[in-house]
C-alpha cells in the first residue's frame, strides 16, 4: 500500500478495511446466507451491515484515541484493565482468527475441489485445505511480504470480478424471488445476518494501522464508515443478483461454492470458472493476511503476560510459536467442521468481541469525546445478535451451542490456568492509569 511520507491516507486506509472485509468471507457464506433467508438474504446482509456500523464508530474513537497496532487487543486493556475477563476476550480474539482462517481454507477447497473429477472432490477438498494452509505457513516463515506485496493487485482483481458479476447479473433480475412473500420468517431473517456476520469482521483492520495514519482524528472516521458502507452496499447487491438470478434451492445445493453456482445463469460456464478463480485468489490471499495477524495478535498478547512467554519469542522476525499453532489449529478445524460450524462459532465469537469493543467505548466515553448512548446501542445490537443466533442454533443445531460454549470455555480456562500455574503478571504498560 503506498504511503506518502511514511503515513497512510484516506484511501490507503479504506483500502486496508475494504479489503479486510472482501476477503474470503462473502464467496464462503454466501450459501449459508440464503440457506437461511432464503430471498430475504440482501436484506439479512443488510442487517449486519447496520451492525457493523454502530460498531465501527466504537472502533473509530477508540483507534483515534489509543492508536496502536494491537487495535482490539489495546482497547480491551485500555478500558478494562488487567483482568481475567480481558485475557479471555484477548484469547477468544485469537480462537476467532483461527476459525475464520478455517472458513476460508474450506472455502479454498471448496471451490477448487471443482477442478478435480466429481468422484475425487472429498479427497480433492481436504487436500487443497491442508495444502493452502501448509504452503501459506510456509510463506510466512520465509517472508510475510511473498503474498502481501501482491495483495493490491488481488484486491482491485476481486472487487472488479464481483462488480462485473453485479453489472451483469442485474438486468436477469425476478423480483418475484427476492419479494416479501420469499422470505424467511423475521427471526430466520436476523440469524440468517448473523451467521454470516464475519464476512464483516475486516473493518477492525484499519484500527491496527492507526498509528501510521496521517490526519487519525479526520481521516480515521470517514475511512471506518466508508469501507464499511461500501462493503455493505456490495454484499447487498451480491446477494440480491444471486438469489434473483438462480432459484434458492440451487443456491443451497452448492452452498460450499455458491457464488460461482450464482454467476452460471448469465455468465455460463466461463462466469462459474472465473468467479472461481476469484474465490482461489481472495481466500488465499485472506489466509495470509489472517494467519500473520493472527500470529503477530498471539506475540502481542503474550508479550502482554497473557499467553506462555514462549510465544513472545520472535525467530528470524517471526513469531514462530503462534504461527505453528495457528497454522496446526487451523488444519484441524477446518478438516473437521462443515462450513455451517465454522460460520456460526466465528460469527459468535466476533459479536461477543465487538459487544466488549462497543463497551469498552461506553467506559471510555469522556476520555474518546464519544455519544456513550452510540455504543450503548452497539452493545444492544451486538448481544441481541447473538441471542438471536444462538437461540436459533439451540432450535435446529444444539450441538453447534456446545461447540460456541467450547470456544469460550477453552479461552476461559487457558486465561484461568496460565495465571494459576505460571502466575505471571500482565505487562504494567497495558493497564490504564486512572
Amino acid at each position: 500500500m503506498a504511503k506518502k511520507d511514511g503515513k497512510i491516507g484516506f484511501f490507503e486506509a479504506t483500502a486496508i478495511g475494504i479489503g479486510g472485509m472482501v476477503g474470503g468471507g462473502i464467496f464462503a457464506v454466501l450459501g449459508l446466507s440464503v440457506q437461511q433467508a432464503r430471498g430475504g438474504a440482501p436484506l439479512a446482509f443488510a442487517i449486519a451491515g447496520v451492525v457493523a456500523l454502530v460498531t465501527a464508530y466504537s472502533y473509530t474513537k477508540l483507534a483515534v484515541q489509543y492508536p496502536s497496532k494491537g487495535g482490539t487487543v489495546t482497547f480491551l486493556d485500555r478500558a478494562f484493565g488487567p483482568s481475567l475477563f480481558t485475557g479471555t476476550l484477548n484469547i477468544l480474539l485469537w480462537i476467532s482468527y483461527i476459525v475464520m482462517l478455517s472458513l476460508y481454507a474450506f472455502a479454498f477447497g471448496s471451490y477448487g475441489a471443482n477442478f478435480f473429477p466429481e468422484a475425487w472432490h472429498l479427497f480433492g477438498k481436504h487436500f487443497l485445505i491442508t495444502a493452502i494452509v501448509l504452503v501459506v505457513t510456509g510463506l510466512n516463515l520465509l517472508s510475510a511480504d511473498l503474498i502481501g506485496e501482491a495483495e493490491d493487485w488481488i484486491v482491485g482483481i476481486k472487487l472488479s470480478i464481483l462488480l462485473l458479476f453485479i453489472a451483469l447479473g442485474i438486468p436477469g433480475i425476478d423480483p418475484s424471488r427476492l419479494a416479501p412473500a420469499a422470505w424467511s420468517p423475521a427471526l430466520d431473517l436476523v440469524t440468517g445476518g448473523m451467521i454470516i456476520f464475519l464476512a464483516y469482521e475486516g473493518f477492525e483492520l484499519i484500527a491496527n494501522a492507526a498509528e501510521d495514519v496521517r490526519e487519525p482524528a479526520r481521516v480515521l472516521p470517514r475511512a471506518f464508515f466508508t469501507a464499511v458502507g461500501f462493503v455493505l452496499v456490495l454484499y447487498v447487491l451480491i446477494a440480491a443478483v444471486a438469489v434473483g438470478n438462480l432459484p434458492v434451492e440451487g443456491i443451497v445445493a452448492a452452498k460450499d461454492y455458491a457464488l460461482a453456482v450464482a454467476a452460471k445463469p448469465f455468465l455460463g460456464q466461463a462466469g462459474f470458472l472465473l468467479i472461481t478463480v476469484a474465490a482461489l485468489l481472495s481466500t488465499a490471499s485472506a489466509i495470509n493476511a489472517t494467519i500473520y495477524g493472527a500470529a503477530r495478535l498471539s506475540y502481542t498478547i503474550a508479550k502482554d503476560g497473557e499467553l506462555p512467554k514462549e510465544l513472545s519469542r520472535k525467530i528470524w522476525n517471526e513469531p514462530l510459536e503462534g504461527l505453528l499453532i495457528t497454522a496446526g489449529g487451523t488444519l484441524l478445524i477446518a478438516n473437521l467442521f462443515d462450513i455451517s460450524n465454522l460460520s456460526t462459532m466465528g460469527s459468535a465469537g466476533f459479536l461477543l468481541i465487538f459487544a466488549a469493543v462497543n463497551g469498552a467505548n461506553v467506559r471510555l466515553a469522556e476520555r474518546t469525546s464519544s455519544r456513550r448512548w452510540i455504543s450503548l446501542a452497539g452493545v444492544t445490537l451486538c448481544l441481541g445478535a447473538l441471542g438471536a443466533l444462538l437461540w436459533q442454533t439451540l432450535a435446529h443445531h444444539p450441538a453447534r451451542v456446545m461447540i460456541l460454549g467450547g470456544m469460550l470455555g477453552l479461552a476461559f480456562f487457558i486465561e484461568l490456568g496460565f495465571r494459576l500455574v505460571t502466575g505471571r503478571k500482565l505487562n504494567p504498560s497495558r493497564q490504564e492509569t486512572r
